[in-house]
């Protein structure tokens, strides 16, 4: 729990020590003169200490949140018996009490039962309401490590198995020394990078996002001989260069179209993608070939964790900012829209 937080429990213990003392004074003054009132005071407050945290940390914990409401009541009972009863036991015989005047017995019994009564009401409260907090606490700290570990998969999905093929696709073709060898080595050089070092990073800059797509698209556009069909449309690079968006989000969407897309298998297959500025919304999109003898439900959309995980992070960052489409322009083609209101 955050340091603010314990800050502000022993506030609460403290400032119910402070108000406690000064009732105590009050009620006690009645009864006792200087300077035996000022020794009841201290000796009640260090006694009721004791009482409040046995309720506070023992009590409440064992019992009441392990759902035995019985027993913790039965115990709180317990307790303001017996502290009643040694408050009332010790201290006439510890001090000069002035019981003289008519009353002063029933109103000393009183005060007694309230007091006590007060203590252990005010522990068992504030300790309900602690670790209440602190389940509450929990809930939301693993809400915020399942976004992370969804986030942390986006990053992770660029296929291995992609990257072992590219590398060996260089290493045979660095026997005949070619630009193609070269460009390979730098597109990769490029992606690695981001991989390793950006994709780390809580935001980056939409234009290095954008750069990894394109050294993404490169590496494929050299594997088949810069036959695909995969176009860029990008408005406003220098404000891009500005804009922030965590890591893998229009890189996922990207890799999700060239998956669907049969790019390089099948003839006429194409990828479309631009990123653009309307007003105040940031547009990313992508219209993509589907497969052949691939259909995909108009009401579900591509399925898969990459979407899922998008509207995760999406609602963490951009929550009631973003409008999120994905679904079939016709039965050959693909769009998938993501709009990002910046200011909201």
């Amino acid at each position: 729990m955050e340091s603010r937080w314990m800050l502000l429990l022993r506030f609460q213990h403290v400032f119910f020590f402070f108000v406690f003392t000064l009732i105590t004074f009050f009620t006690e003054n009645y009864f006792l003169d200087t300077p035996e009132l000022i020794w009841s005071v201290i000796l009640n407050v260090v006694f009721n200490i004791g009482i409040y945290y046995l309720v506070y940390y023992y009590l409440v914990p064992h019992f009441y949140l392990s759902n035995k409401y019985p027993q913790f009541i039965l115990c709180a009972l317990i307790c303001f018996l017996v502290s009643s009863l040694f408050r009332i036991l010790w201290e006439p015989a510890v001090f000069t009490m002035d019981f003289s005047k008519e009353g002063y017995h029933v109103g000393f019994l009183y005060n007694i039962y309230i007091a006590q009564g007060i203590v252990i009401l005010v522990a068992s409260f504030l300790g309900i309401t602690k670790d209440k907090f602190l389940i509450e606490q929990d809930v939301i700290d693993l809400g915020e490590q399942k976004e992370q570990l969804y986030l942390d998969l986006l990053k992770s999905k660029l296929n291995p198995h992609f990257l072992l093929n590219t590398l060996n696709n260089i290493y045979a073709n660095s026997f005949i020394p070619s630009v193609k060898t070269s460009d390979s080595i730098l597109q990769l050089s490029k992606l690695l990078q981001y991989i390793i070092y950006d994709s780390g990073k809580e935001k980056i800059s939409v234009a290095q996002e954008l750069l990894s797509i394109k050294s993404l698209a490169g590496l494929y556009q050299l594997k088949y001989n810069n036959q695909l069909d995969i176009s860029f449309v990008i408005q406003d690079e220098p404000v891009l260069e500005e804009m922030e968006i965590p890591p893998s989000v229009f890189l996922t969407l990207f890799e999700n179209a060239l998956k669907h897309s049969a790019i390089g298998l099948e003839q006429g297959s194409f990828i479309q993608l631009s990123c653009t500025i309307e007003g105040q919304k940031l547009i990313f999109e992508t219209i993509n070939s589907i497969k052949e003898n691939h259909q995909i439900p108009v009401e579900v959309g591509y399925q898969g964790l990459g979407n899922e995980a998008i509207i995760h992070i999406l609602e963490k960052y951009y929550l009631g900012r973003y409008e999120f489409i994905s679904e079939p322009v016709d039965s050959n083609r693909y769009k998938t829209v993501l709009k990002i209101n910046w200011n909201g």
